[in-house]
């Protein structure tokens, strides 16, 4: 088992739920594979439907089947798709977003999401529905006129969850109108630093899918700058399964990094294919496993 730090603000007789939530959402491994479906909002129908997507992707059911025949880690999307097909999926290991905003949205003086629902709901519908909610997960948009407000609602979300033994994953992103360069990576260093202060567990953040090699070196600033809040990488836009495998090898093998978080790379294939690449991408984040040794997996 790796070693897991246990936050100060977990009560001692909520500490065995919280290994065992931090356990089951890293299969042992100290490592997250986070199998993204939030974008129903995020992106609206983008991500679901088009020329080069199944169209099997166009069912919202697509991503709790995926969900439920893949290996991963947790499945992260918001209490109302989860109350809608949650009694259908009830093994499924669960993130609840409680947080997101539409791509409508002008973000040019600085973005906000709001909170959908509380820490506390998602505490109620896990003891009423029995469901399997091993944490939650909040997006923070920094460097914006309402950047005071969103830190204080993350806060209090992660503090919420520590309290109640889950885990707090934090979607973390520089929106505003002082950033030239969301891919400046001290920038994305600066922004893991804030997810640490908030005492996240895990921090999602954009990776700078340039010059890999090099990049992956340079990305060490960021998983060193967020100390122990562990750092995992978003998967970008829609790439070929062989570069999206060897991408997640290097963000964890030279960047330190402790997990993937995918989603469209998965979801727009049809079941097969996107089970496939799911049990390929875990056989490198949690079983140590070579781009050349996933990708057979895909045959």
């Amino acid at each position: 088992m790796k070693k897991i730090y246990i936050p100060l603000t977990v009560p001692t007789g909520k500490i065995k739920n919280y290994i065992k939530n931090y356990e089951t959402a890293t299969l042992g491994s100290g490592r997250l594979f986070l199998f993204a479906g939030d974008q129903k909002v995020e992106h609206l129908n983008n991500d679901f439907f088009g020329p080069e997507i199944s169209k099997q992707d166009n069912d919202p059911e697509h991503l709790f089947k995926i969900a439920a025949a893949a290996k991963i880690g947790v499945f992260a999307t918001q209490l109302g798709l989860i109350d809608r097909y949650g009694a259908s999926y009830k093994k499924v290991p669960y993130l609840v977003k409680l947080n997101s905003k539409t791509n409508l949205v002008d973000d040019s003086k600085g973005a906000i999401s709001k909170d959908l629902i509380s820490v506390a709901d998602v505490v109620d519908f896990k003891k009423r529905t029995k469901l399997n909610i091993l944490g939650i997960g909040y997006t923070v948009y920094i460097g914006g006129k309402n950047e005071a407000e969103i830190l204080q609602e993350a806060s209090r979300a992660v503090l919420d969850a520590h309290k109640n033994g889950l885990l707090a994953v934090i979607w973390m992103y520089p929106r505003g109108p002082k950033i030239k360069n969301e891919e400046d990576i001290n920038l994305i260093a600066g922004g893991a630093g804030v997810a640490l202060c908030l005492s996240a567990d895990f921090v999602k953040v954009k990776y700078p899918y340039t010059n890999q090699e090099a990049t992956a070196e340079k990305f060490r600033e960021v998983t060193e700058a967020a100390g122990r809040t562990k750092v995992i990488c978003a998967g970008g836009g829609r790439i070929s399964p062989k570069n999206l495998l060897k991408n997640i090898y290097y963000q964890i093998k030279i960047s330190k990094t402790a997990g993937a978080a995918i989603g469209r790379n998965i979801h727009q294939y049809d079941l097969d294919k996107a089970v496939a690449l799911a049990n390929a991408i875990a056989a490198i984040v949690i079983s140590n496993k070579t781009p050349e040794q996933a990708e057979k997996l895909l045959k």
